[in-house]
């Protein structure tokens, strides 16, 4: 068990940034905070913390303050901070060429597009700027197979229908968004885009039910994340799978934040028989430069001619050097073993704790992807834990994630855990009122049951 320490410090730029921290100045709203509260959108609850740099799995704020970080910019992260490799990449390259245009070859491109093949068994892939713009873009070749490839246009109807899950969350885009099932992110900015159908998480009856001739893609996160960490059961993704290929649809597979490692393998579809048709990646696969990517075989890449789709800073040989150096470091440094490995010591850890905590409902996901649901708010729980050192979240009000780093040692899982079994010990306990249970409630128990079913 930890013990209450004073916060560490790291020296700042300067011999009395010890001192200074500690004057009167020091205490003023930074200039940094003043300038977001008058000229940011107030699209985020932020907290008046400054981080300014972090080093392996530790962020430091700007008084110092060191912080294990659990939560790795939502699963972007994967190799910590300031990498060594990394930064040495993005130097060399930065001097190079950071944009040439997607209306020349640039270097990287192709090398990673094979290795990214190699990795998913799949055979294309297109590179854009986000998760959010490869949602887009994956609905995009959807609608396009939905076309029959040999038929003249209005001859023979076009399969327009999109099958999503509940509880999914694919981005902010008015694409992405129409196919997240929040309410209280699409609601706002309705009418979204038609032709979109939601099927109950899990529900092999109901997916059964909506599918018809007029589906062209089943899209889904392999394990839901925003959503509170619950992975696709193999039955529900091998129907997905069948179903789609006997109607001519798509089975498009959501790996922003599940792909590229976290669960201990590349992908996380990969513990099933089947494979997607589209699989998109995003968050980790730069190392914290701004790429997405849609990944697809020959059949669709097919139906693509140039014009068709592009994007501006998609790709660019920088990001994309960057990428490839992630990607050897996770084969170099052999790491999907230590997030087996580490995954293992935390479910252990997460599962005492359950035992010790009446209010832990249920520990879902694996490797470095876990949700820690209760049965009371996790808000009061996120927020004692930033004030200790440690940064975590909580989705959908009850359930916190961890993403910790996939180089976490064995050390910094013990501090996690003993982190954690203080601020559950010392921290008061919200429970939701009755009357806004409504609109505030752990997901169903009926979800969990078909997951472990």
């Amino acid at each position: 068990m930890m013990s209450k320490s004073k916060p560490t410090r790291v020296s700042a730029s300067g011999a009395g940034a010890a001192n200074k921290r500690n004057s009167p100045q020091a205490m003023r709203p930074l200039p940094a905070l003043r300038d977001a509260e008058q000229f940011l959108l107030p699209t985020y609850k932020r907290p008046p913390i400054v981080f300014t740099h972090g080093r392996g799995a530790y962020v430091f704020d700007s008084t110092g303050k060191k912080y294990l970080d659990f939560l790795g910019g939502i699963a972007v992260n994967a190799l910590g901070h300031a990498h060594p490799r990394i930064v040495k990449t993005i130097r060399r390259e930065s001097a190079r060429a950071i944009h040439l245009s997607n209306l020349f070859h640039n270097e990287f491109q192709g090398p990673l597009a094979r290795k990214l093949a190699e990795w998913s068994g799949l055979d294309r892939v297109f590179f854009a700027n986000s998760g959010t713009e490869a949602i887009d873009g994956a609905l995009k070749l959807a609608r396009l197979c939905g076309h029959s490839a040999d038929s003249p246009v209005g001859k023979k109807p076009a399969k327009t229908r999109i099958l999503p899950l509940q509880n999914s969350f694919h981005g902010r885009t008015f694409g992405a968004l129409s196919v997240t099932a929040t309410e209280k992110y699409r609601a706002p900015f309705e009418p979204l885009v038609p032709g979109v159908e939601f099927v109950a998480f899990n529900d092999v009856a109901d997916l059964e039910a909506k599918f018809d001739d007029r589906v062209c893609a089943v899209i889904l996160e392999t394990i839901q994340g925003e959503g509170g960490i619950y992975p696709v059961s193999e039955k529900f993704w091998e129907r997905a799978r069948a179903l789609a290929t006997q109607h001519g649809a798509l089975l498009i597979a959501d790996e922003i934040q599940c792909g590229l490692g976290r669960t201990g393998r590349y992908f996380a579809y990969q513990k099933f028989a089947s494979k997607p048709d589209i699989a998109v990646i995003a968050k980790p696969l730069a190392a914290g430069l701004p790429l997405g990517a849609i990944l697809t075989n020959n059949a669709v890449a097919a139906r693509i001619s140039p014009g068709l789709h592009g994007t501006t800073f998609g790709g660019g040989p920088m990001s994309c050097a960057v990428a490839l150096e992630f990607l050897n470091i996770v084969e170099d440094r052999k790491l999907l073993e230590n997030i087996r490995a580490r995954g293992a010591e935390l479910r252990a850890g997460l599962q005492e704790l359950k035992t010790k905590f009446d209010f832990i409902k249920d520990i879902r996901g694996e490797g470095c992807m876990f949700g820690v649901e209760l049965s009371i708010e996790g808000g009061p729980f996120v927020a004692e834990a930033l004030k200790r050192g440690l940064l975590m979240n909580c989705t959908h009000d009850f359930t916190i994630r961890l993403l910790p780093p996939f180089l976490i040692s064995k050390a910094q899982v013990r501090e996690f855990l003993q982190m954690l079994d203080k601020i559950l010990t010392e921290t008061p306990r919200v429970v939701p009122a009755t009357e806004n249970s409504s609109s505030k409630t752990p997901l169903p128990a009926a979800m969990s049951a078909v997951l472990s079913a």
